[in-house]
């Protein structure tokens, strides 16, 4: 072979990898990010003919693929549509638009996902028409039942977790939309439907259970603090506050009180844990400034604060701010001021107290699953943080199981079942309606679930409501549900 032959043969090899090397990369490493390309048309057409993968709960599709007469070959449909639709969300192909698991889990949905690579060679092969995977979900039907009939046409939402995995048990929000009507072929009917939808005030298109305007979470946020002093070592649960009627705050003239007028129960001082049972607001506020901001704010970011998360749809982040003042921080202490939070990171707050004090990522998708049946993908439970050594997540539980059993909780209640919770009713200005919360688990001693609510322009109520009487029955029919009560 002479020399010249030689480096043509070279050139031509270095060619041929560089070429099985970049089409290796765009059809397997970077496919997943080709498909979400929104610049990418070529998908959106080729997806017009793929019938895509049904989403699954408790073996049923709650979002499949029919035959369509029109271009585009096939019509999403989705069952029980206002009850799923902050999970399921809806994909239009007309528009190339998706929301919600359609968004997120929309490579394996429609077939072009990094797992498929085989599949799709083989259907290359055998000539079979392309069929997206099936994605199965960690929520239970019924949980997700008792959820929206229990909040039925509040203004809220509703999670439940299982605290030992991070399942999403259930995920609802109110009010809600037909997601059908925004999957239909009709462009002009689809933006006509959006539009209409989107200017509405009460927001049906917001997903409140982990995004939207964030309230703030009230005396749910009384466990963090709590969870701050047990952590730092200088606090029990039977250490004491002042007790007065009235505390003014630090560098101030305004005053905070307990939401009665009066004291924390009787006496000159209160512990810990009797202001957690009876949710008192002073003597919380007293103690965030005493442990002051950046060690409150270092405790919820071990339990998600200030952190978007994906499980797989994307959380807003629940924000405990840095640099508050010292009236601010009396603020945070019982869920004032400028501390806000969505359902899912009250629940985390729960579910990681529930579980011994390690805080797990909550995640919402089991496994996808081949049109052979071919177990293409799971998904493992994983670790976020620890929050709390075992012994003082136990101290937690128990405040929380008196809260319930004998305190302002007591709505929570179930029949031969040791519930521990906590009630919020937080404020959102002079003469706005309040807004209710209940964040717990059950059962104390065996934790099967962690479950969040939040009841918005105060259930209806307006200052008249709270969190016990409007926020916790609600929960307590998700515990129940889970439970099989």
């Amino acid at each position: 072979m002479t020399k010249e032959l030689r480096r043509l043969s070279i050139l031509v090899l270095a060619m041929f990898l560089l070429l099985f090397g970049s089409t290796t990369w765009i059809q397997v490493i970077s496919a997943d990010a080709l498909a979400d390309n929104p610049a990418n048309s070529r998908t959106r057409y080729d997806s017009f003919q793929v019938q895509r993968g049904s989403i699954i709960v408790d073996g049923s599709a709650i979002a499949s693929s029919v035959p369509s007469t029109d271009v585009y070959a096939w019509q999403r449909v989705y069952t029980d549509p206002a009850m799923w639709a902050p999970v399921t969300g809806y994909v239009n192909p007309a528009l190339g638009s998706a929301t919600g698991i359609e968004q997120a889990m929309n490579p394996e949905l429609s077939g072009t996902g990094n797992a498929q690579f085989l599949s799709r060679l083989d259907e290359i092969v055998t000539g079979q028409p392309r069929q997206g995977a099936n994605v199965v979900l960690t929520l239970d039907a019924k949980v997700q039942k008792a959820a929206f009939d229990a909040l039925g046409a509040q203004q809220g939402a509703v999670v439940a977790i299982e605290p030992k995995t991070g399942r999403v048990l259930a995920m609802v929000t109110s009010p809600s939309y037909d997601t059908n009507s925004l999957a239909v072929h009709d462009p002009d009917a689809v933006n006509a439907t959006y539009d209409a939808l989107n200017a509405q005030a009460n927001h049906p298109l917001y997903n409140r259970a982990i995004a939207g305007d964030m309230n703030p979470p009230g005396s749910t946020f009384k466990l963090v603090t709590a969870s701050a002093a047990l952590a730092s070592g200088k606090y029990t649960p039977q250490s004491t506050l002042p007790n007065p009627a009235a505390y003014q705050l630090p560098q101030s003239s305004s005053y905070v009180h307990n939401s009665w007028g009066g004291t924390c129960g009787s006496g000159d001082t209160v512990t810990i844990a009797d202001a957690i049972r009876l949710s008192c607001n002073i003597p919380m506020a007293e103690l965030a400034v005493q442990l002051g901001d950046s060690a409150i704010r270092a405790e919820a970011e071990k339990y998600g604060f200030n952190k978007s998360l994906s499980i797989p749809l994307d959380s807003e982040a629940s924000v405990y701010p840095p640099g508050l003042d010292a009236p601010q921080t009396a603020l945070s202490g019982f869920g004032q001021g400028q501390v806000r939070a969505t359902p899912l990171q009250m629940a985390m707050v729960s579910a990681g107290i529930a579980n011994g004090g390690m805080v797990m990522n909550p995640r919402m998708v089991d496994r996808v699953i081949g049109s052979d049946l071919s177990v293409q993908r799971t998904f493992d439970n994983t670790e976020f943080g620890r929050s709390l050594d075992p012994n003082l997540a136990a101290e937690m539980t128990q405040m929380m199981v008196s809260s319930v059993s004998d305190g302002a909780a007591s709505n929570a209640r179930i029949d031969g079942i040791q519930v521990a919770g906590k009630t919020g009713t937080a404020e959102n200005g002079a003469s706005d309606p309040y807004t209710l919360w209940f964040t717990g688990f059950a059962p104390a001693d065996d934790p099967q679930v962690a479950v969040a609510v939040v009841v918005e322009n105060g259930g209806g109520q307006g200052q008249s409501g709270s969190g016990n009487d409007i926020a916790a029955p609600i929960a307590k029919k998700v515990m129940e549900a889970v439970l099989g009560k």
